[in-house]
């Protein structure tokens, strides 16, 4: 009896230290100043295919295709800081102290925004905006707040002269 107390005492203690340690990670990751939640998605779902062209009305106008949902797997919650001259991208459920990525200003080409559909507004925070981006050629997408967003957007455009700085 006294066996099985120390062991639940010691799986209670194991689970309220790594509580406390993702506490203590973000409190110093926000310490610095200039932080805020920011969703990335790195791997796009693979396009599906076309759908057939329905038969236009009998006004001669085609119909409209049906809305496809947009794929919500992919997503992962993170918080993002601005370091100078970029953005370091810290995972929440992390234990490690650097960051995951690291996206510099000049590498960070805007190509629009949208608002999550179908399965995505399960994944992301509510009222987030997807930015779709191409970080070193590769497709990259945000999902932030508005408010983070008119900051991230600002930040991007205030670029040193002389950066190229493309933003949607």
């Amino acid at each position: 009896m006294v066996l099985a107390l120390v062991v639940c005492a010691a799986v209670v203690a194991v689970g309220v230290a790594g509580l406390a340690a993702f506490a203590l990670r973000r409190r110093l990751i926000q310490r610095v100043g200039g932080t805020f939640d920011c969703s990335l998605r790195l791997r796009m779902p693979a396009p599906a295919s076309p759908a057939p062209v329905p038969d236009p009305a009998p006004d001669g106008e085609p119909a409209p295709a049906p809305p496809t949902p947009a794929d919500g797997k992919g997503w992962v919650f993170g918080i993002a800081r601005y370091s100078g001259d970029s953005i370091e991208w810290f995972r929440v459920f992390s234990y490690a102290p650097r960051p995951r990525r690291v996206l510099p200003r000049s590498e960070i080409e805007v190509l629009g925004r949208r608002y999550p559909a179908g399965q995505e507004e399960l994944a992301l925070l509510s009222g987030s905006v997807v930015l779709r981006c191409l970080h070193r050629g590769a497709p990259l997408e945000l999902a932030m707040s508005e408010d983070a967003l008119t900051g991230f957007l600002a930040w991007l455009e205030a670029a040193p002269p002389g950066q190229r700085v493309n933003v949607a």
